[in-house]
């Protein structure tokens, strides 16, 4: 009986639980205006920035062959500077353009699926001041902006948009300033 009880309460509550929306790529990205620096805000756990102390950025620069450059950079507790190469692409070109992938596997290993983990511009200022990138795992998710800093009204907002395409926000590391 008890047995029974359980089963009938996880039922009821997973029947009573409002299902994410799904995670989407915003409709058009103008990739000109998004290259640039931008600065980590907030992510959720990610084993290559697990040693990273402060000044997280991301840099991107258009390649002769239509994708683009990626350096990620961090400073690490000692004062060292980590970063890490990549290249991002747009898996298909007839596809959202906001629905990237990135590589920082060595270029002769681009050929296998997967080395490439999506990376989806899921929200973004549109004065390109500050982006939310995430993918359809909701393993990753990222918050970024132009500057070191981002006021605590947009960065709320954004939280409660991941929340709703169903990222568990418990792990989020705030690694930029908040205001």
């Amino acid at each position: 009986m008890r047995i029974a009880a359980a089963v009938f309460c996880v039922a009821a509550a997973a029947g009573t639980a409002r299902a994410a929306e799904p995670v989407r790529a915003i409709p058009d990205i103008d990739i000109a205006r998004y290259l640039g620096s931008w600065h980590e805000i907030a992510r959720l756990p990610l084993y290559f920035e697990r040693d990273c102390a402060r000044d997280i950025t991301a840099t991107y620069t258009a390649n002769p062959d239509g994708t683009l450059g990626v350096r990620n950079t961090c400073v690490k507790a000692d004062g060292s500077v980590k970063s890490a190469d990549g290249v991002a692409r747009r898996p298909d070109p007839s596809g959202a353009p906001a629905e990237l992938e990135v590589r920082f596997a060595p270029s002769w290993l681009g050929f296998l699926p997967f080395v490439w983990g999506d990376y989806w511009v899921i929200a973004l200022d549109p004065g390109y001041r500050w982006a939310m990138v995430g993918e359809p795992s909701r393993e990753h998710l990222w918050i970024l902006a132009r500057e070191p800093g981002l006021d605590r009204a947009t960065f709320e907002d954004l939280k409660a948009r991941a929340a709703a395409m169903g990222y568990d926000l418990a792990p989020l590391i705030v690694s930029g300033t908040v205001r």
